[in-house]
């Protein structure tokens, strides 16, 4: 019988090969387990055995041994390893099962520690065992910080905390009966390094235990240690500024003693720079901005006090006539625009949905007559005494003179000098001690910066309200659209735009910028008259006759168009106004009803916008040319038709509405002119028939003579006042500014204060705005580096800035904003004193009460901080309240601790 071999062979092969894989799946299964089993093993009686070391005392003695040697010493290179009872060398708190993590902290020093964390572990253990015996096993997760973020403050709020002088990472203990793991900063268990700890699920535990408040500091490789006391109680902490000051700010340890509640992080800032200093760290500004705003700041108290000299008593006395007598002429209401109406809701006012609405009012039995340039008013005819007496013009001048002779005295100079000189210091000292919490203030403010807070530009010139290439555009765009319409009478036929162009050999892809020639340049520098020709585009009278003008052929149709675009550009800023004076000239009584007209014809009503009246001192060219015969005739041409509409509304309809949005009167033209000083009694009006130009102060007079009488014959008629609000003291003689002193609200310009101190600290005592124009002064009469702007505010002068004149100086669509750009680079204005002007202009604005309730604040009328509504100025209280201390120091000074001083501002 044969027998097959290989099929044999081959069968016992194949069986062999799946008994061996059969084996080995087998015992791979049984070593797993095994492996298993040891692990688990292993784990449990790691576990078992530290908790059981918990609670030996001799452990607890030997850990906080170390850990005190360790705080002295610096890092140790690694922990050691705990056995039973003794040190071993094996490792007994670890197991192979648990994470090892390991992290570098950054010493004062600047050198690396790296910390090994094993779990558990003794770092664990140590951090458990400073719990003390009430820890009884509670763990809690696991806390792994990554290395390098910023300092972060987790505290019980008012808790005493001292500053880490390493920032090391530290862990929380597990607790029992918890799943054990390690934490991330994105961990659900804690927040990030960069979350806060409101809203979070262990915000009440943080609260509760005081061994997990952390500090972490980033000193810019110096160390810095401050000591965080309790809050106190007190709105501010007082400091006082004398030879044992420092003592104050020392404690008897040689550390620096915390201002306030909250650890106060001092930044590091370049020397002589009052306002570059750091910005504070942004989680620490974080956590301050969820709570209420910081009221504590660093006060300065001067003392002691000396007994005023009998010089000093002599200049006080004077100085409290010099201000006796501006409360004698200035106009004030009787009844203050916050008590007249009440607005419950300071919500955005309401736009009035018809400002050209005209309703017919009852004609008044007031009979006025013109005496000696001055309006007199009377109930009726038979009345012989007036209504609304005023001061005359020899008394006004005897007052000047007054005031003139005093702030020329040397000892008045001297006195006024040192205190302003104090002012300024005292903003300096305020500055290096709150600049800081000043700066945190405005970030715990939602929503405002500077960008959103009101700014109204307190002098401009309607004639320059646009840019030049806001301008230029509008030019062309007329060029193109409307080449036939008829322009301008000139030599004896009527021209249309297109000829205009033709006839000066230009079309419209000639015209550019330089070509326009609009722009201020190093030509007019103290050439007021070619600063003027400026206002000529392209040199030509003609093209500002057609653009820029309201009383030409074409009835100011361009000027409207252009200075509706304007209106646009406001209302898209939203938080720019403007106050535009626009010019009556006094050649004749017309004037008033063709502007009025072209008001109400062309609907130029803005909510951001108010209009004052500006009267160029232009006599001698008016009598030059025979318009006028005597001085008295131009004061009729202004005058005499705003008496008639007040008298009778009907008389001039669309003036009386007209004059409802106009809030000031402005004399302008150029003040360096020579003029001779006015003498106690000059001519009246009506014999000054004389070639030359009256003086300005001359001029103040009249102009606010005339109307004192009108804004009192308004008031009591319960129409809208017109404030008298000059140029002055942009050039020219001290006398501008003392006779502005005596008659204005508040004034345009005022740079010549600088050479008067007296002056300069009356104008601070009275609190008159000052509407200053940096940029155009750079044009004409003073250089950018001089202007004494940034010394004038950090004296607490009420200063505003504003443009001027867009036209001749701006670049940009937002010369305001451009402005404080401007002066926020050169002079390092803050954040903070960049909102503070915004806030003063606000104030010197003639915007309604309703306006400036939402603007301001619900109580803006109130004196000091009470009437300031950080959420609405961005203006911090502490600022508010250190002018307003200041301010009153200074008046209790002058009126030798005798001052009334009111507790609402002057209306």
């Amino acid at each position: 019988m044969a027998v097959d071999f290989s099929s044999l062979l081959s069968s016992s092969t194949s069986g062999a090969t799946t008994s061996s894989w059969v084996s080995l799946a087998a015992a791979a299964l049984v070593g797993a387990s095994v492996v298993a089993v040891s692990a688990l093993w292993l784990h449990k009686r790691s576990i078992d055995q530290l908790l059981k070391e918990n609670d030996d005392p001799e452990l607890v003695q030997e850990a906080a041994r170390r850990r005190s040697n360790r705080s002295n010493h610096g890092p140790s290179p690694a922990p050691p390893r705990f056995r039973r009872g003794r040190f071993s060398g094996r490792d007994y708190g670890s197991s192979s099962s648990l994470p090892e993590v390991s992290s570098f902290g950054n010493c004062l020093d600047g050198t690396k520690s790296l910390v090994h964390s094993q779990s558990p572990s003794y770092a664990e253990q140590d951090h458990r065992l400073e719990r003390g015996s009430n820890s009884q096993a509670s763990l809690g997760a696991l806390n792994a910080i990554p290395p390098g973020l910023p300092r972060v403050q987790i505290h019980r709020e008012g808790a005493t905390q001292i500053a880490n002088l390493c920032n090391s990472t530290r862990r929380a203990v597990p607790l029992v009966n918890s799943v054990i793991r390690s934490t991330t900063p994105k961990s659900p268990v804690v927040g990030g390094a960069f979350e806060t700890v409101e809203g979070s699920d262990e915000e009440e535990m943080l609260s509760n235990q005081d061994d997990q408040s952390f500090n972490y500091y980033e000193m810019n490789g110096d160390a810095l240690l401050e000591q965080a006391t309790t809050p106190r109680k007190e709105e501010g902490v007082r400091k006082s500024v004398s030879p044992a000051a420092p003592t104050d700010l020392i404690n008897g340890t040689g550390e620096q003693n915390a201002m306030s509640g909250n650890i106060l992080i001092r930044s590091h800032s370049i020397p002589g720079e009052l306002h570059g200093m750091h910005a504070p760290d942004p989680v620490a500004a974080d956590i301050l901005r969820k709570e209420p705003e910081q009221e504590t700041f660093v006060r300065l108290q001067i003392g002691p006090i000396d007994a005023p000299s009998t010089e000093e008593i002599e200049v006080c006395l004077m100085l409290q006539e010099c201000l006796a007598l501006r409360q004698k002429y200035v106009f004030r209401e009787n009844v203050a625009p916050w008590e007249k109406e009440q607005i419950i809701d300071p919500s955005t006012p309401k736009p009035n949905p018809d400002p050209f609405h005209y309703e017919q009012e009852p004609v008044s039995k007031h009979i006025f007559k013109m005496k000696d340039g001055v309006v007199h008013v009377y109930p009726d005819d038979e009345a012989t005494e007036e209504l609304f007496p005023v001061a005359s013009a020899t008394e006004f001048f005897t007052d000047l003179h007054r005031i003139l002779k005093i702030i020329a005295l040397g000892n008045v100079r001297t006195l006024c000098h040192h205190r302003l000189r104090l002012l300024e210091q005292k903003f300096s000292l305020h500055l290096m001690l709150n600049a800081d919490r000043e700066f945190l203030a405005q970030k715990s403010a939602p929503h405002r910066d500077f960008y959103n807070v009101r700014k109204v530009d307190t002098h401009v010139h309607h004639s320059s309200c646009m840019n030049q290439k806001h301008l230029l555009r509008f030019i062309k765009s007329k060029l193109r659209k409307e080449p036939d319409e008829v322009v301008i009478f000139r030599d004896g036929k009527y021209l249309m735009l297109r000829e205009v162009f033709e006839s000066l050999d230009l079309t419209g892809y000639d015209l550019n910028v330089d070509l326009l020639d609009v722009h201020a340049d190093k030509n007019t520098f103290h050439r007021f008259d070619k600063f003027n020709l400026k206002y000529n585009p392209c040199g030509q009278s003609r093209l500002r006759e057609i653009f820029m003008k309201q009383d030409n052929l074409i009835q100011g149709r361009f000027l409207a168009e252009l200075t509706k675009q304007v209106f646009c550009d406001l209302a898209a800023s939203k938080y720019q106004m403007a106050e535009y004076r626009i010019s009556i000239y006094g050649r004749k009584q017309s004037e008033w009803d063709q502007l009025a007209s072209w008001f109400v014809n062309y609907e130029l009503y803005s909510e951001n916008v108010v209009w004052l009246i500006q009267l160029p001192r232009l006599y001698n060219v008016y009598k030059e040319m025979g318009i006028v015969n005597s001085f008295q005739n131009m004061l009729d041409n202004v005058f005499i038709p705003l008496f008639e509409v007040t008298v009778d509304p009907g008389s001039h309809p669309q003036l009386h509405v007209f004059l409802k949005q106009v809030v000031g009167f402005d004399l302008v033209d150029d003040e360096s002119k020579p003029e001779r000083r006015p003498t106690k009694h000059m001519s009246t009006p009506s014999r000054w028939e004389i070639i030359f130009n009256p003086a300005f102060s001359y001029y103040g007079y009249y102009v606010y003579a005339n109307l004192f009488v009108l804004n009192k014959l308004r008031e009591s008629k319960g129409m809208t006042t017109i404030k008298f609000r000059p140029h002055s003291g942009e050039a020219g003689d001290i006398d501008h500014l003392a006779a502005t002193f005596l008659l204005a609200h508040n004034i345009a310009h005022g740079n010549n204060l600088r050479k008067s101190p007296a002056l300069q600290y009356l104008y601070f005592l009275a609190q008159i705005g000052l509407a200053m124009s940096p940029l155009s002064n750079n044009s004409l009469f003073l250089d950018y580096h001089r202007n004494p702007f940034p010394m004038f505010f950090a004296r607490g002068l009420n200063v505003s800035l504003s443009t001027d004149d867009p036209l001749q100086i701006h670049m940009t669509k937002e010369p305001l904003v451009e402005e404080y750009s401007v002066a926020a680079q050169v002079w390092k204005f803050s954040a903070c004193d960049l909102c503070e002007i915004a806030r003063n202009s606000v104030y010197q604005s003639g915007f309604s009460h309703a306006h400036k309730l939402h603007w301001v604040g619900n109580k803006y009328y109130k004196a000091g901080p009470e009437g300031n509504d950080i959420h609405k100025t961005n203006v911090p209280h502490m600022r508010v309240e250190f002018r307003s201390e200041v301010w009153k120091e200074e008046l209790q000074y002058v009126y030798l601790a005798a001052a009334a001083i009111p507790d609402e501002i002057d209306p």
